[in-house]
Parts: C-alpha cells; structure tokens; sequence
C-alpha cells in the first residue's frame, strides 16, 4: 500500500513535480474550433437574470424571517434562507470565481467578492486555491482542495453538512489578518497577490464585528443567523452535491473521466448548484459558462462515462467507495466507457508516487 503524503510541501508534491503529474497535459474530448467557440461565448443575460431570481429570493425570505421572528413559523422560511444562503453562494463563488458566468468582468468581480463572504472564504487565497485545483485536480501533495483524502475521514466528511469548512474559515481569517498567508498557501498564491490576503481580512473581521455588534445591540441573535450564520444550518446541500464531485474516484490521474463525477439533478438543486452537476464536463472544459454546460453536456456525451442519473444514486455509490476505502485506500471506482469512446489515456496512479 502506498501512503498518501498530501502536504503541499511535503515529498509527495515534489515526486508529482518530477513525474509529470504537475501541470500535466489533460485528455479532453476533441471538439471542432467553432462549436468550441460557440459553447465558449459568456453572456450577460443568464447570469443576470439567474443572479436576479437568487438574490431577490433571498431578500424576500429574510424580509419574511424578519417579519415572522420569533415565531415558529419562522424557521422553515430561515431553512430555506439559509440553503441559499450557504448552498447557493457556493456555486455563485464557483463561477464568478472562473469569471464565465458573465460577459462583463466587474459583474463576475461583484458576485466573487459577495460570495466569498457569505461564505467566509478569503478571496485571495481561494481564487488560487481554486486555479490550482483546476491545474492539479485530486494530484496527491498538488490539490489543496482534496476533501475525502485516503483513508478517508468519515467525521471530518460529514462535518461539512454543519459548514466546518466556513467555521475553520472564520478562525483562519484572523490569521490572515495578522501575518496573511501562510507557507502552504504562499506557494500557490503569487507574491503580488498576498498582501491582498490580510487586507481583505481586516475589512471583512471589521464587518462581522458590526454584525455582532447589532445583535448585541438589538438583544437579537436573529442578525447573525441572517449573516454568516447560515453557514452553520443552510451548508447541508452544498455538502450533498459537493462530495459527489470526485469523492470515491482515481486519485494521480491526468483524465478527468477517472476522477470526476457528473450526476443528473432535478431542477431545483441544478439552480442551487448553478449546473456543477455537470462537473466532467466543467473540468474537462473550465472556460465553458454554466449555462452551456447541458450543451457541452450532450455534445461530448459519447466521450463520457454515463452520469449518475441521480444524487441518490451517486451517493450509493461514493458512499460504499468511501466505507470500502477506510481499509484498503487504494480501491476506486472505475468508471465504465460508452462503446467507441475514446480509450483511457495512460494515467498515473498512487504507486507512481513510490519513492
């Protein structure tokens, strides 16, 4: 068995380094230059009108909340306040963070930096994070963004439904305020970007201050239950879909079919998740915007392994993958090819990375 190293400055990334994982030239389905062009084009109109019906549903909610409060009539509308708030935000950070959503760059600009303090994600640190994830995806000692690492950690998993990874970001904010970032993250973040990383810090620590200040204020703990609480409660869907996207899949393999998942989803989590179902589909061709991905989707369906056709499938399936994995971490799905795709591109897998 070989054992994972997944620090980012540890032998395992180095070894990726010097066998080629790093930065590697990626399969992608061949798609002629025009059709590739087309399914490229960023639109305004989607996004802003997606975004419109996002953000007006939230207001109105919380308007609802507020005129329900205390009442327990409220907690349902904060339930579902809460889902758009943590969930939705999620997908929103997602692809303003890849700026295809829109077609002008300062609408992408507004919805990334909105997003990423809804959900107490420092902009600077996972705009990199995201880019090297993209670059180096589930590349063992590469990928900062790996979830469910090998063996897995069932607990640390699920304490993403209760919004773990935005309560560690909170704590990490302060940190970042102080000294910016750390060693891990200086190494994929550039030297003219990091200073960036405290300033944005010290600003939003400012705002969640005021935030705590109107509770204390009010005598009402319903303000941080409207900012930066739903974290806590409203996190659940995005840890539904999110675990789906390669937990369970090939690990130090450079053909997103082997580490990637697409699962069908009905229209309400689609809306929510802002299409990332389509998730082979949007790292085999990242600049694609959301809402071209059910074309590219049927364009390059014949490349594919067939998708999950729901997420009560794909759970079955990640989550026996994950309980076999707790023993022998070197099992993965492997993902089966329609007739005359094209065949697997020599990959590298865990035992590449033996020293």
């Amino acid at each position: 068995m070989v054992k994972r190293d997944y620090d980012l400055l540890g032998p395992g990334g180095a070894r990726a380094v010097e066998i080629g994982l790093a930065a590697a030239e990626w399969y992608h389905t061949e798609i002629p230059r025009a059709e590739m062009k087309a399914l490229m084009e960023r639109r305004d109109g989607p996004a802003i009108r997606d975004t419109a019906i996002y953000y007006g549903a939230m207001i109105a909610l919380a308007a609802l909340v507020i005129l329900l409060w205390p009442s327990p009539w409220a907690l349902p509308v904060l339930l579902a306040y809460g889902v758009l708030y943590a969930s939705g935000a999620d997908s929103r950070w997602h692809e303003a963070g890849h700026r295809t959503a829109f077609k002008t760059r300062w609408m992408n600009k507004v919805v990334y930096q909105i997003a990423c303090f809804m959900l107490i994600r420092n902009p600077v640190v996972w705009r990199w994070s995201h880019s090297r994830h993209h670059t180096d995806t589930i590349i063992v000692g590469r990928d900062p963004e790996i979830i469910t690492m090998r063996p897995p950690d069932i607990a640390r998993a699920f304490l993403l439904f209760l919004g773990s990874d935005s309560v560690a970001s909170f704590f990490k904010m302060f940190r970042y305020a102080r000294q910016g970032p750390n060693a891990v993250e200086a190494s994929f973040i550039p030297v003219p970007d990091q200073p960036g990383v405290a300033r944005v810090a010290r600003i939003w620590i400012v705002i969640y201050v005021g935030v705590l200040g109107l509770a204390l204020w009010t005598g009402s703990i319903l303000p941080l239950l409207l900012v930066g609480g739903p974290v806590l409660y409203g996190s659940w869907h995005y840890a539904m879909t999110g675990l789906l996207q390669h937990t369970g899949l090939a690990d130090n393999v450079i053909d997103h079919r082997l580490n990637t998942r697409t699962v069908l989803m009905n229209p309400v989590s689609r809306f929510i998740y802002w299409n990332m179902n389509y998730h082979v589909e949007h790292h085999m061709f990242p600049m694609v915007p959301y809402h071209a991905l059910p074309a590219l989707h049927a364009r390059i369906a014949h490349d594919l392994p067939p998708p999950n056709r729901s997420i009560g499938e794909a759970w079955s399936e990640m989550f026996g993958a994950l309980m076999r994995q707790v023993n022998d971490p070197e099992y993965r799905i492997e993902k089966t090819l329609p007739p005359g795709a094209r065949p697997y591109r020599k990959a590298f897998h865990a035992d590449a990375l033996r020293a």
